[in-house]
C-alpha cells in the first residue's frame, strides 16, 4: 500500500507544514500522525538514520500541538535511534531535549530518568558525558524533594569515576550523596556514603585527607554514633600505628561487605602505601616535645 511507504508519508507530511498559495497555516495535527507512522515504518526497516528524522519531526510536530510529553516520547525514541548509529553526541542532545520537555509538564521523575537512560548508554562509550547526565539527573530529583530517589544515581557516577580512577571525584560525589542522604534522613546510606568516601582517601594514600574527611563527618551525630564510624576508626588508628595486618583486617569487616562493591574491592587492596612511614612520623612527633628553653 502507498500509504505505509514511510517515504511517502514522509512526504506527505512535509507537504502539511509547509504553507503556500493554497495553503496558508499548517497542519500539524495531520502532520505529526504521519511522521509517527514513517518513524515506526523506517525504524522496522531498520534505516536509523531516516527513522531519527522522522521521530525528531514527530517531536517538533507535538510540541506544535502543545503536547510536550508526547514530543519527549519521541525525542526519547530518536535518541535511541541515534544509539543504533552510534551517533553518541546525539545521543546526549536527544536524552536532554526529552528530560526538558518531561520538566515543561512538571515531571521530575520521567526528566531524571531521560538523563539516567542517556548516561547508560554512554558509560562505556563517553564516560565523561554519562557522569554529567547522572549528575544533573540528581540535581532534578533533589530540587523537586526526591534525594531519595537520587541515590542509585550517585551510585552510578561514583563507579564511573573509580573505572576512570578519578578517584578524588569520586569521594566528592559519596559526600554529595551523604548530603542528599542527610535531608532525607536516610541515616544509614549517609554513613554508608562517609566511610564510603573516607575509604576512596586512603586508597589513594591521603591519610591526611582522610582524616580530614573523618573529622568533618563526624560532626553529623548519626555518623558519629554508627557502626561506620567505628570501623573508620579502626582503619585510622591502623595506618597510624603502621599496622599492615590490621588494615587487612579492617577490610575483611562485616562493615565493609555492606558497601558497594565497587568501595569493597579498594578497601580490599588496602594499604596502598608504605604505612610505616606514616607510624615512624607519628613516632618522631612524639618523641620530640617541645624545650621550652630553646627560643630558635
Amino acid at each position: 500500500m502507498a500509504s505505509s511507504d514511510p517515504d511517502k508519508l514522509m512526504l506527505k507530511a512535509d507537504k502539511q507544514t509547509k504553507l503556500s498559495l493554497t495553503r496558508w497555516s499548517a497542519d500539524w495535527r495531520s502532520a505529526t500522525a504521519l511522521y509517527e507512522q514513517a518513524a515506526i515504518g523506517y525504524r522496522l526497516a531498520k534505516n536509523y538514520e531516516k527513522a531519527k528524522e522522522a521521530f525528531e519531526k514527530a517531536s517538533k510536530g507535538q510540541e506544535m500541538l502543545s503536547s510536550p510529553w508526547d514530543a519527549a516520547k519521541h525525542m526519547e525514541s530518536a535518541a535511541s535511534v541515534a544509539k543504533e548509529l552510534r551517533n553518541w553526541s546525539e545521543v546526549t542532545d536527544f536524552y536532554r531535549r526529552a528530560s526538558e520537555l518531561y520538566i515543561e509538564c512538571g515531571r521530575s521523575q520521567p526528566a531524571s530518568d531521560a538523563l539516567t537512560k542517556g548516561a547508560r548508554v554512554l558509560e562505556e562509550v563517553v564516560p565523561e558525558e554519562a557522569i554529567k547526565l547522572y549528575t544533573d539527573a540528581c540535581a532534578i530529583l533533589e530540587e523537586d524533594g526526591k534525594e531519595q530517589m537520587a541515590f542509585d544515581l550517585y551510585r552510578a557516577a561514583t563507579s564511573v569515576y573509580i573505572k576512570l580512577e578519578k578517584f578524588t571525584d569520586a569521594a566528592a560525589t559519596l559526600l554529595r550523596w551523604g548530603l542528599a542522604a542527610d535531608k532525607c534522613n536516610a541515616t544509614h546510606s549517609q554513613c554508608k556514603a562517609y566511610l564510603s568516601a573516607i575509604i576512596v582517601y586512603l586508597y589513594l594514600h591521603d591519610t591526611t585527607q582522610a582524616e580530614k574527611c573523618y573529622n568533618d563527618c563526624s560532626q553529623i551525630d548519626a555518623f558519629l554514633r554508627s557502626d561506620q564510624n567505628r570501623c573508620a576508626t579502626k582503619f585510622l588508628s591502623a595506618y597510624a600505628e603502621g599496622d599492615v595486618e590490621e588494615i587487612k583486617h579492617v577490610a575483611q569487616s562485616s562493615t565493609i561487605t555492606h558497601l558497594d562493591h565497587v568501595i569493597i574491592r579498594l578497601a580490599r587492596k588496602l594499604p596502598t602505601g608504605d604505612v610505616t612511614a606514616l607510624e615512624n612520623d607519628a613516632s618522631k612527633e612524639q618523641e620530640e616535645p617541645l624545650d621550652e628553653n630553646d627560643l630558635t
